[in-house]
């Protein structure tokens, strides 16, 4: 494919054709301005939106599939303007776009969308966006193809050839994450920060429509057709894209824009669920713009081309064998295979961009196949596989992308990959069936899989038709990474990926969500002819830990005995075999997954043995608690983990003094608050401080149990009551400490400060 060559303009700078202002800083101003506001409501809303899901992981990803669709919508209506009516019109008609959307300013969640419900998460979030952000979003994504196109007009000496603009407005996509994160979350309440994006907007109309006054003013002296071609010029400037170049736009869009998802799936899920960890994916796509988008690339095609099939290999190492690497390794390598992959997606797609006179259709066609992307990834993946099989298969298919560099015909690349194919399927078939059994092993596999994407990375530089054959037989061995005997059950939903797993020495079964163990069981628990009794809670529920104690003191509280407990997070219900007869016990879960799993008495016995009685409520637990009756409850027991991410919104002023609204007099809040990255006592003891509550602390070591080290697990936990005599036991256990909040200022449902808990937990 060739690209097509871009006219020249004989025209001068703008100030030859008495053009007032600085056309170029104007519109380049003004797209940095649109980019800045476009990625930072995606920011914003989705942290207004958490809370109504449980902080859930998947809200991101629904989020990214909603804005890239309306971002969509938004260059398919610039593709209309531009082809349909003259500019003149189109200016005007956008000017009322923009005026129209001022309706939903400023920015929040719409009325009558309080409650989501308990199935089809995904649908319910996508119809709370487009009722809330869905016209101002929309107003602002229709922007740089747009303007672009407008540029076209003015006749500047890069009129003919305005792609480097969207390169620079990708700077203003990429300053607004940071900015966001470093100085408006942590200083800003939400709504100030939506009173501010207000104020943006409102200055964004202004500038657009000083652009399409620059513009107006040339309509008599410069051609009134994009890229402000001139008689010459026609026959290219009237050319339509091609069939094949689109399809070529389609996938050299679709995969960057699905492994953005899919990396960040794989990072929270099986890497570490790190505060923000979407922000670096996402950042990274957009810098890959600024870096690709240029006349002058800093990186040619041909280069990465070559680079790209070893990236492969180190992909193969980290995807495949994550437990050989550490930790900081393994999620550095991730994005340097993912930044150089999308990289290379960019830098072809600029290299193959049209004639200025397509510049919208270009746009538009790179926003199907970002959608396409997107709806793969955020929304069929999840539903189809049990685990993040994506993320694999789209580094997969981005090696498939390679002969788009030039080289290769579509029959060969068509035939190869059928070859490949047939192969592969062949092998899957005969190890399912037992007909190869090495090949069940998981390091043979694994050693299979780096083994056949080497030797691909070495044949493609000569061979591209071999190396694809060689690429696609990798499919059935990762497949059959599957298969390994120590997972027991996968099962993946809107929050997460649940497994259950059996230690290596097949002593233990645990529950794993993410990188976080939500529980643990020994296997003598299910021989009936061993031992007597309930199964003993192990991880961080033991009898020996501070959950435990908190337990204890309130049943001291009390009076002995507990007439309500609540639990919110139930994990493997191991904690339920604490429950003592006489006491009635409630669980709210918001996975329903979790429950199902949990409740299996083929994969944990703590529900079935210890607790059957015990009432399940499926639902966000702020949503669900609040139907209950005010002091019913001596004891509730905030243990809602979704891997490391505890859910904000359960940590605000508003959050706990809900909590306490449901407790008795006497009663006991505890807060298992363990977490890798944040600091939260503090976030806790300022709650505490502003609103009168009591506290104590505890911070238990694994070593202080002797007698299982490999299965008792280290825990923090804070309890709060109404008045200090209330902790009873615990104000005489040495263990049980105060905590100052220091300068850390409470959380509200308003404000939070994560970045403020990163740096606690980091320097503290």
């Amino acid at each position: 494919m060739q690209q097509t060559r871009q006219p020249s303009l004989s025209r001068g700078e703008s100030g030859s054709l008495g053009i007032a202002l600085p056309v170029l800083q104007l519109f380049a101003g003004t797209l940095f301005l649109s980019a800045f506001l476009l990625f930072s409501v995606q920011p914003f809303f989705s942290k207004l939106v958490l809370p109504k899901l449980g902080g859930s992981p998947g809200v991101w990803s629904v989020a990214m599939v909603f804005f890239q669709s309306v971002l969509l919508l938004g260059y398919t209506y610039a593709h209309i303007l531009t082809r349909y009516l003259q500019t003149r019109r189109a200016i005007l008609v956008h000017a009322v776009v923009l005026l129209s959307a001022c309706v939903f300013l400023p920015l929040g969640i719409a009325s009558g969308w309080d409650t989501p419900p308990v199935q089809h998460q995904e649908i319910w979030l996508l119809g709370l966006f487009a009722v809330s952000v869905g016209l101002p979003f929309f107003a602002v994504s229709a922007n740089a193809p747009l303007l672009q196109a407008w540029f076209t007009q003015t006749g500047h000496r890069h009129a003919s050839d305005p792609y480097f603009l969207y390169g620079a407005s990708n700077i203003g996509s990429f300053a607004s994450l940071y900015l966001y994160i470093l100085v408006l979350e942590p200083a800003l309440a939400l709504g100030t920060q939506s009173l501010l994006w207000t104020a943006g907007y409102f200055m964004l109309v202004i500038a657009i429509l000083l652009c399409g006054a620059s513009v107006f003013k040339q309509s008599d002296t410069v051609s009134d057709h994009p890229g402000g071609s001139s008689n010459a010029d026609d026959a290219a400037a009237d050319q339509r894209i091609p069939a094949k170049q689109i399809l070529v736009y389609l996938g050299l869009a679709a995969v960057p824009s699905a492994l953005t998802i899919a990396l960040t799936a794989h990072i929270a899920v099986d890497i570490a669920s790190a505060p923000f960890m979407w922000v670096v994916p996402l950042s990274l796509f957009l810098l890959t713009f600024v870096i690709a988008f240029k006349n002058k690339p800093l990186i040619s095609v041909d280069f990465l081309s070559n680079l790209l099939p070893w990236t492969a290999i180190i992909a193969a190492a980290v995807i495949f064998l994550p437990k050989l690497l550490p930790l900081t390794f393994g999620l550095g390598a991730n994005l340097l295979i993912y930044f150089i992959t999308v990289l290379f997606c960019h830098a072809r797609l600029y290299q193959l961009r049209p004639h200025a006179s397509q510049l919208t259709a270009f746009y538009l066609w790179m926003s199907v196949g970002g959608v396409l992307g997107g709806i793969f990834a955020g929304l069929v993946a999840p539903n189809i596989f049990n685990w993040v099989a994506e993320y694999p298969m789209l580094m997969l298919s981005a090696l498939f992308l390679l002969p788009l560099k030039g080289g290769a015909t579509s029959r060969s690349v068509f035939w190869t990959i059928t070859a490949g194919s047939v192969l592969a399927f062949a092998f899957w078939a005969a190890a399912t069936r037992g007909l190869i059994p090495e090949l069940k092993g998981h390091e043979i596999v694994t050693l299979s899989i780096i083994g056949l994407i080497t030797l691909a990375a070495i044949v493609q530089l000569k061979w591209q038709a071999v190396s694809h054959v060689l690429l696609v037989l990798t499919v059935p061995f990762a497949l059959l990474l599957q298969l390994h005997p120590s997972v027991v059950h996968s099962e993946r939903s809107f929050f997460g990926v649940i497994k259950v797993k059996d230690t290596d020495n097949g002593l233990h079964r645990r529950m794993v969500h993410g990188t976080t163990v939500h529980g643990s069981i020994a296997m003598s628990a299910f021989e009936p002819d061993v031992g007597t009794g309930n199964p003993e809670p192990l991880a961080y529920y033991h009898e020996t830990g501070e959950m435990a104690d908190t337990l204890n003191a309130a049943r001291v509280a009390a009076g002995g005995t507990l007439r309500h407990a609540g639990i919110v997070g139930l994990g493997t219900g191991s904690f339920l075999c604490h429950m003592q007869p006489g006491e009635e016990w409630a669980v709210y879960e918001i996975d329903k997954s979790v429950i199902d799993v949990a409740s299996n008495p083929a994969y944990f016995r703590f529900i079935s043995d210890c607790g059957p009685q015990a009432k399940m409520v499926l639902g966000d637990a702020r949503l669900t608690l609040e139907a209950e009756p005010d002091g019913k409850f001596d004891y509730l027991l905030i243990d809602a983990f979704s891997s490391d991410s505890i859910p904000v919104h359960l940590m605000t002023r508003e959050a706990i003094d809900l909590f306490f609204s449901k407790l008795s007099e006497n009663g006991l809040l505890a807060l298992h608050i363990s977490n890798r990255y944040l600091e939260l006592a503090s976030v806790l003891a300022a709650i505490a401080e502003v609103d009168g509550y009591e506290l104590r602390f505890a911070e238990f070591s694994a070593a202080e149990d002797k007698t299982k080290p490999d299965q008792v697990f280290g825990a923090n936990v804070m309890v709060l009551a109404r008045e200090e005599a209330d902790f009873g036991p615990l104000l005489e256990n040495s263990r049980w400490n105060t905590v100052s909040a220091g300068d850390t200022r409470p959380w509200t449902d308003d404000y939070s400060n994560i970045v403020g808990a990163i740096v606690r937990h980091e320097f503290r």
